[in-house]
């Protein structure tokens, strides 16, 4: 799954120079991290309504809107997946991997996610 979603985070960002008038990727993107997070927002939303209705097929087709949109979200922030892949992979070392962070971790341990350069204000420092 990493593979898909590396691929879509690399079609994703080669969509910000696309036309916004023939990509909707282009479009959503242009809207900026408001935007792009609200949709994301409404699509765990739709995800959830689904699940509650027991629509097993209808959460398999919103869940890859789910996604899509969380690629987005991390092209407009500019994180790079392989950040996300090395947080799953320390969580599975000091936790198992089908446990969540425990709430009394402290909260400058979780915000450490990885070594790769710290982004600010969507320049890497």
């Amino acid at each position: 799954m990493s593979d898909s979603l590396s691929r879509l985070h690399v079609a994703i960002k080669a969509a910000r120079d696309a036309d916004p008038a023939t990509s909707r990727t282009a479009r959503l993107l242009q809207g900026g991290r408001s935007k792009v997070a609200k949709k994301l927002g409404e699509e765990a939303v739709e995800v959830v309504i689904d699940a509650m209705a027991g629509s097993r097929e209808n959460v398999v087709r919103e869940s890859a809107d789910l996604l899509y949109n969380l690629v987005a979200l991390w092209t407009v922030l500019e994180v790079d997946p392989k950040e996300v892949w090395h947080e799953m992979d320390r969580r599975e070392r000091l936790f198992g991997i089908a446990e969540k962070l425990p709430k009394h971790v402290d909260t400058k341990a979780r915000r450490k996610v990885t070594p790769f350069p710290i982004h600010r204000a969507g320049k890497r420092i």
